[in-house]
């Protein structure tokens, strides 16, 4: 079954995202008023090492009140290319700068809500530029073995689920 948009009318707007109430006809000819968050791209890139060990950040989110294991996240600026996007996430995020980036995923987090797009990218190397341009975005930045990925889903240390999916499949394609 099909839903149909036939209009949507901005009710709040700001740089980050725009919040619609769109004008939905069901499949049976009912209306509905649905909200929708509008979102600009979400560029996402970490690197694995030679050890197998992965990039990570231990940060805090005050939404949720939840501490857990993330990787370097932002929204793509105006005409700014996805995977270049990524690429200064991590770096201003981590203070490392990735190598040549390979496209590992793209995901819709919350489709129900939100037509956000995240892109997944990751490395096979990585070069230590110095301290992170955004030290405030968390408590510390590591290397983390990549075998340990499956159990720190398990404990909830990695609470956002599209951070979950592309470091189970990292961990996949990496270690099979």
């Amino acid at each position: 079954m099909q839903w149909t948009n036939l209009n949507e009318q901005t009710v709040y707007k700001n740089r980050w995202f725009d919040v619609n109430l769109a004008d939905v006809e069901l499949p049976d000819g009912r209306h509905l008023d649905h909200f929708v968050i509008r979102l600009r791209p979400v560029a996402v890139a970490t690197a694995v090492n030679e050890a197998d060990e992965v990039l990570l950040l231990w940060r805090h989110r005050f939404i949720t009140d939840s501490w857990g294991w993330e990787l370097p996240a932002g929204v793509v600026e105006e005409g700014e290319d996805v995977a270049a996007a990524a690429a200064r996430e991590m770096e201003e995020e981590t203070g490392w700068r990735p190598g040549p980036l390979h496209h590992l995923m793209t995901v819709e987090p919350a489709n129900g809500l939100t037509d956000a797009r995240h892109h997944l990218y990751w490395a096979e190397e990585a070069t230590y530029t110095g301290p992170p341009e955004d030290d405030f975005e968390s408590s510390r930045r590591e290397w983390v073995p990549l075998k340990l990925v499956p159990d720190l889903i398990a404990r909830g240390e990695v609470p956002a689920a599209n951070m979950a999916a592309g470091l189970l499949l990292l961990h996949h394609l990496r270690l099979g």
